[in-house]
């Protein structure tokens, strides 16, 4: 068994604004493991500032893999499980190294969960529009046109402008559309404040809005329990769950802030099992959850939307990102009427130069 790496760098069509800053290109790199002319292609997708990947030495981490490919591969296919060490300090390199696996096992062909309906092409996938931060221009332009193609839930970008002009926008929405037309979910990214979160959390209720992401920054745990418990916009978390790993300190992060929802991102909690390992201990909680890509190419994208489908949850899923990039690879991946969608007949471009 052999394996190689090869870094890439994805330019948005529009530098993309987050309350941690503006985004002009995303790096990272796609993993090759080849076994008896059978190639598995993975992506170790990381976002820079965000994802705990130590990334001072994510290049001698990932040459180790390489190197150590066989040994690897043994104990996965035997058991399902990564070197715990990648899955707590290089958690996009776990899931690039698990979806790679798994892709070659299926035989090369980007089939990364077996038999999966939506690979066939008749399982489609319920996502948002996603609505990213800027003027008030490019935003209203932004939701005009998610909600002229046919989405029915936006996620909304807040906290990085003015909130006077982010709520005048929701309202806008909200007086064209009703609850029952669209549904409105938030994304913070933990750009509220200790002295603020209440108040824009009470003028943001007035909107009938589905849930709002981390609203504060991670690891206020006594603050987002109160927010989670007065339930005035359901809360689910997203940055709070990224460094936990080990099942026991999972189960006591949940139980300690009880929130509405958590937000599952393989590429940055460590691949599949982890994610696998979250939603069943949500589960057991009465927590609910949904997928959201970040901001992986398409070869990331394709492998969580066919595990996404696999758990035939009916909930929308924030899946809608491979559109931002002007140098994304080729896909039979496509979005139709709000929904993910895999075209069977369709082509793969190449990932690898």
């Amino acid at each position: 068994m052999k394996a190689s790496y090869q870094q890439y760098q994805l330019k948005f069509k529009k530098p993309v604004l987050t309350s941690r800053g503006a985004m002009p290109n995303k790096n990272g790199y796609y993993i090759i493991i080849e076994n008896e002319g059978i190639k598995g292609i993975g992506e170790c997708s990381y976002i820079e500032g965000l994802s705990i990947d130590r990334l001072d030495s994510f290049e001698d981490e990932l040459k180790k893999a390489c190197t150590d490919i066989d040994e690897i591969a043994e104990k996965y296919y035997a058991d399902g499980a990564l070197p715990e060490h990648l899955i707590g300090h290089y958690p996009s390199l776990a899931f690039g190294l698990e979806t790679a696996l798994l892709d070659m096992e299926n035989g090369g062909k980007h089939e990364i969960i077996k038999d999966s309906a939506f690979y066939k092409g008749t399982q489609n996938i319920p996502i948002n529009g996603l609505i990213w931060m800027g003027s008030d221009d490019f935003m209203q332009r932004q939701i005009e046109q998610k909600l002229a193609d046919g989405f029915r839930c936006i996620k909304i970008k807040v906290g990085a402008i003015d909130f006077k002009e982010e709520c005048r926008l929701i309202e806008n929405i909200r007086k064209k559309c009703s609850p029952a037309q669209i549904e409105i979910r938030l994304d913070a990214n933990g750009g509220f404040t200790e002295q603020n979160v209440r108040g824009r959390l009470s003028i943001l209720s007035q909107y009938t809005i589905h849930s709002i992401e981390q609203p504060v920054k991670p690891q206020q745990y006594l603050l987002m329990h109160q927010l989670c418990a007065e339930n005035t916009i359901p809360i689910a978390l997203d940055e709070e769950l990224i460094g936990t790993y080990q099942g026991i300190m999972k189960e006591k992060l949940l139980e300690t802030i009880r929130p509405q929802y958590i937000i599952i991102k393989p590429s940055l909690l460590g691949g599949f099992a982890s994610s696998n390992e979250w939603i069943q201990i949500a589960a057991g909680l009465g927590i609910g959850w949904w997928a959201t890509s970040a901001l992986e190419s398409n070869i990331g994208l394709n492998a969580i939307a066919q595990w996404a489908a696999s758990k035939n949850t009916h909930m929308v899923q924030g899946l809608g990102t491979g559109g931002l990039y002007d140098n994304n690879i080729i896909s039979p991946l496509y979005i139709e009427a709000g929904h993910l969608k895999y075209n069977a007949n369709g082509k793969w471009g190449d990932a690898i130069s």
